[in-house]
């Protein structure tokens, strides 16, 4: 006899005995609600999620491992932080700030696959992905942060390893948000009157040449979009060329 491995989609925290997994398991011999308890256990942090279980019994004794399979961290601060996407230009975008309790949850969650030899570790590896997405750190850059983190600032959360916020920090942490986006709306708005009076200056260009300017300017693409968006062929694909400015 050798091992039987179950695999199956759970909702985060909310396994049951039903279907599909309580009738796969069923035949094997495993006390069944042992196993819902502790898929719950594990996936909780998950909340919302659907995540990737697998069940790994033994025939003859009937022991059972779980492991569960993890989002990528960038979904999980994404998540965490309730925003669609990170900044374009990261280094000069914000989209917004996590405190070190999130950094925390996220790390806890990925750190079977993180390989990380601790939490302290797994919350730098954190960091460095909050990084690529222009997502600040306790109000600061996350280059900052991660020094903070290795003078042991935040070694007293990670070590209770505290991961959630209160109501208040939850509001002001939306109103810093909030914040976050006007300013890069103001910094758009600032690039796309650099970039019209560009495109007025390059009159008689073609809108290739155009485009390569103002990406050389550094505009924000969704502005070059904005004010030079792309025509399609009639079929539907793309022509790969740009249409000329609208005239006003």
């Amino acid at each position: 006899m050798g091992t039987k491995v179950i695999e199956t989609l759970v909702d985060a925290g909310k396994a049951s005995a039903g279907p599909p997994l309580g009738p796969a398991l069923g035949p094997m011999g495993v006390n069944i609600g042992n196993v819902i308890a502790a898929i719950n256990e594990k996936t909780k942090d998950f909340s919302g999620m659907k995540v990737p279980v697998k069940v790994i019994i033994d025939e003859e004794t009937k022991e059972f491992k779980i492991t569960i399979g993890t989002p990528p961290t960038s979904q999980l601060i994404k998540k965490e932080l309730n925003i669609l996407k990170g900044a374009q230009k990261t280094g000069e975008e914000f989209v917004a700030d996590m405190k070190i309790e999130q950094a925390i949850k996220v790390a806890k969650m990925k750190m079977d696959s993180m390989g990380a030899k601790d939490i302290k570790a797994a919350v730098k590896t954190v960091c460095g992905t909050c990084l690529s997405m222009g997502v600040m750190m306790e109000g600061k850059s996350v280059k900052e942060a991660l020094v903070d983190i290795d003078n042991g600032i935040y070694d007293g959360k990670i070590i209770s390893g505290k991961t959630e916020l209160t109501a208040e920090e939850l509001k002001v942490q939306e109103d810093e948000k909030k914040q976050l986006i006007e300013s890069t709306k103001l910094m758009h708005a600032k690039e796309e009157e650099v970039a019209k009076q560009l495109i007025s200056q390059m009159k008689g260009k073609s809108p290739e040449e155009v485009r390569h300017r103002l990406t050389e300017q550094n505009i924000h693409k969704d502005v070059i979009e904005k004010l030079l968006p792309k025509t399609s062929s009639k079929d539907g694909k793309d022509a790969g060329k740009d249409a000329a400015p609208k005239k006003k």
